[in-house]
């Protein structure tokens, strides 16, 4: 029940912040960081719907991130966010091919993102997963992929203890990566956060 009012919290979040965005492109469309605030909201709610919605958004983010680089090139937050929208795109993705493209270009965004800003934790961790994420792309999209795993965790087995356990940590493994991909834009809370004081309140309980 929690994790469901989370989500519905994060939901109207980056929706009031989307919107706000959009509000304020109107006003003044070379802003840059209202530009990166919008495509970050945008590759948040991506997480929400079904993966055509995904899409939608995604491309959308992207459109977004792109018009704030063409204004600023060296607009780190812009080009981190770019990387991660590339990279939920290409695990959307199932033909690896074109998936690669953009796990490519999601790369050459995180490496410009660490040049304008060297040190930062977020986007030198983007950068090592991102060296990592076709081989988990392949994992996920084989036949028996993640549903396997995730059987192999659940259901009884005959194989001894020490196989059992390694598939169980092959399993987690996995699913930490897969998680650790779709939280990583959870540091854009910071860029999209004073939407908070926007929201309406919530119902009483």
């Amino acid at each position: 029940m929690d994790g469901a009012q989370n989500d519905l919290e994060r939901l109207m979040i980056f929706e009031h912040a989307r919107m706000n965005a959009e509000a304020e492109y109107a006003k003044n469309p070379t802003d840059v960081d209202n530009l990166t605030r919008w495509g970050g909201a945008l590759l948040e709610l991506s997480q929400f719907g079904d993966i055509n919605e995904s899409k939608k958004m995604l491309k959308d983010a992207v459109s977004k991130l792109d018009e704030a680089l063409s204004i600023n090139p060296a607009k780190h937050e812009a080009l981190w966010c770019l990387g991660n929208a590339y990279t939920a795109g290409a695990f959307l993705t199932s033909d690896f091919d074109e998936a690669k493209v953009q796990f490519d270009d999601a790369l050459q965004c995180f490496q410009k993102a660490v040049e304008e800003c060297p040190g930062n934790e977020h986007y030198l961790q983007s950068l090592a997963s991102c060296a990592k994420a076709p081989e988990l792309h392949k994992e996920i999209h084989k036949p028996g992929g993640l549903g396997q795993a995730q059987q192999t965790l659940g259901g009884p087995s005959a194989a001894s203890s020490s196989a059992k356990s390694s598939a169980k940590s092959k399993s987690s493994d996995l699913k930490y990566d897969i998680f650790g991909w779709i939280i990583l834009a959870v540091g854009l809370v910071a860029w999209v956060g004073m939407a908070k004081s926007n929201v309406p309140p919530s119902p009483p309980r």
